[in-house]
């Protein structure tokens, strides 16, 4: 049987995952009378309710005498070394382009990467059932973006496929009317992607590429055996990165077929398998048979630019809604987590209990955080900050390309908005209806910025980014939240009569009968500064009769904030209190006089 080792890469919600289903279901991997949910390889709560993919993911489907293994590949930034490391294990990549939204900004960077490993593309034009979707457009703006990132003669001729993940049809006439099915795409990957270039017969070569994770064997290495076999049992030799050797019995070895994983004895050269035996295998690892020298190139894990402070929470509400809550619960889970992503690095404090988490950005923290509500912690984080780094003698910050598409009514708000946050724009492209613009800009611009920008367009605008270097750091204030907060000055239930009484210093998080302590934030100010206030008063009760009936009080809905919201809202003096039943924000330290304190020591520091 041959094989065929492919990636499907596009940006973020350009319908990858939906597109693997339609394959899967379509080719012979399936029975007829089995079902399968939609975006079946986005198996995890939270990728399912947001409509992302996190984490790269296998799949194997039979198609005649073929079985092609499929990489679903993440479209955030955040993940964006995933899709780089897969690019060394296949052969061949499905691009994937929206026929509305056409070229975005993570298309780029994938196609760069897929073009600087030398591999052959296919173009599929996607949702092309969408309104407005304009694939002539869409093809001449892939065209343009080859050329620009130096496409070879032979990477130019690449085959295009118009297709519609949802309605599982694809087909090579752009007026789409001839789609039945996916087999067009299925013969092209056929056809089009090479068979892989491996020596079966020479000494063992595999490199894991992605790190999964299993209580039952631990660490897993996923790779692709570019040389040789794989054998259950058999003695192998691990190569590090720093050169030293280890030996080690592979334990269990598994293919991919459709959803699942499979046990089996061997695995020959080309197989995309997952091998588990050694405790600490690592991204980038040389697994060779026992004497061999020879180690394969490294691979490139792209350095963590964000970090937050995680801490076990000692507000007065604290063990009350969550299961695990102590500083060893949570070092452990913490530790769990870096031993399957690789882009995450966790330093613990020496005799505290805080934990310094970076990753690859907000979204990257923020899913870490979410999943571990989820199963029950409760705990405390900071503020996200940007990662510095100190090159002979200079301080250098993390840059972003940041694209927005937006209707032309809002293009003035938005251009103020990125203005401030030192966001420097390089093109502008604008339509009747809708503009493009593209910045380049500091990554601490970013913080806090999604709340203001859906502000200012209204909720029509587009942003997207993605990382482009370390650039010197900008000496000016970036990203600052320009308002204050509402501090609550004591514990209790809040009261209508008191928010009401209130609501027009500014607007709250919460409603009445909610349970709050002092330090706590309830809301925004509307001013520039802090303010304390009391509001779990209630009305006073007098044997006197008030001349007129009371009216009755009807208050404004308080802001609803998630978890993203909370992390564009915090400054560096404010952390978010995370449980499995409440998100709440508070102040670092909860009391004026502590504040006050800080603040002074702070003064005679500077």
């Amino acid at each position: 049987m041959e094989i065929r080792n492919v990636a499907i890469i596009a940006h973020v919600d350009h319908g990858k995952t939906t597109l693997v289903d339609k394959l899967l279901q379509q080719s012979e991997t399936f029975r007829e009378n089995q079902s399968m949910q939609e975006r079946a390889m986005d198996n995890n709560d939270i990728e399912r309710e947001r409509g992302i993919t996190i984490l790269a993911k296998a799949t194997s489907i039979q198609y005649g005498d073929y079985r092609i293994n499929i990489m679903d590949t993440p479209g955030h930034a955040d993940f964006g070394g995933e899709v780089e490391r897969i690019m060394k294990l296949v052969d061949g990549v499905l691009l994937l382009v929206d026929a509305k939204d056409g070229v975005m900004p993570q298309t780029k960077f994938v196609l760069r990467k897929a073009l600087e490993e030398k591999l052959k593309p296919i173009v599929v034009i996607n949702k092309i059932d969408r309104p407005f979707a304009d694939p002539r457009k869409t093809v001449n703006q892939v065209f343009d973006l080859f050329i620009d990132l130096g496409a070879t003669e032979e990477q130019l001729e690449f085959p295009i496929v118009y297709a519609s993940g949802l309605l599982g049809l694809s087909s090579f006439d752009i007026e789409f009317s001839t789609a039945k099915n996916m087999k067009p795409l299925l013969d092209t990957i056929i056809n089009h992607v090479p068979k892989p270039n491996v020596e079966l017969n020479g000494p063992l070569l595999f490199q894991p590429a992605l790190i999964d994770y299993n209580e039952y064997v631990g660490r897993m290495g996923i790779g692709k055996v570019f040389q040789g076999t794989l054998k259950v049992n058999s003695f192998v030799s691990c190569i590090r990165h720093d050169k030293s050797v280890e030996n080690f019995r592979i334990q269990k070895l598994f293919r991919y077929n459709g959803l699942n994983k499979i046990e089996t004895d061997e695995a020959y050269a080309g197989d995309i398998v997952a091998i588990a035996g050694l405790a600490d295998i690592h991204v980038g690892d040389t697994i060779t048979e026992v004497g061999q020298t020879y180690q394969l190139p490294l691979l490139h894990i792209d350095e963590p630019t964000v970090q937050m402070m995680f801490l076990t929470n000692n507000s007065p509400l604290a063990g009350k809604e969550g299961k695990f809550v102590t500083a060893s619960k949570i070092d452990e889970r913490l530790y769990r987590e870096v031993q399957k992503d690789v882009s995450l690095k966790v330093d613990r404090s020496s005799g505290s209990e805080t934990w310094m988490v970076s990753g690859r950005g907000e979204l990257h923290l923020g899913i870490l955080i979410e999943s571990m509500r989820r199963e029950g912690f409760e705990f405390a984080v900071s503020r996200p900050k940007v990662i510095f780094k100190e090159v002979d003698g200079q301080t250098l910050e993390p840059f972003e390309e940041v694209q927005v598409d937006t209707p032309n009514d809002y293009v003035g708000s938005v251009m103020e908005l990125l203005g401030n946050r030192r966001g420097e724009m390089i093109k502008m492209i604008q339509g009747v209806h809708e503009s493009r613009l593209i910045y380049h800009m500091p990554s601490r611009g970013l913080i806090g910025l999604m709340t203001q920008f859906l502000t200012a367009t209204k909720g029509y605008g587009v942003l997207s980014h993605m990382f482009l270097d370390y650039r010197p750091m900008i000496q000016l204030p970036v990203g600052n939240r320009e308002n204050g907060a509402l501090i609550s000055m004591s514990q209790g239930l809040t009261t209508a009569y008191a928010i009401g009484h209130l609501e027009d210093r500014g607007q709250f998080f919460v409603e009445p009968r909610v349970q709050v302590y002092e330090g706590m934030i309830v809301g925004i100010h509307n001013k520039d500064n802090d303010l304390v206030i009391n509001c779990i008063e209630e009305k006073k009760l007098t044997n006197m009769r008030s001349a007129g009936k009371d009216s009755t009080t009807v208050l404004k809905r308080p802001i609803d904030m998630s978890l993203e919201a909370c992390m564009d809202f915090i400054n560096d003096d404010e952390l978010i209190e995370i449980t499995p039943k409440s998100i709440r924000l508070r102040k670092r330290y909860l009391t004026v006089q502590e504040r006050k304190r800080q603040t002074v020591k702070e003064n005679l520091k500077a």
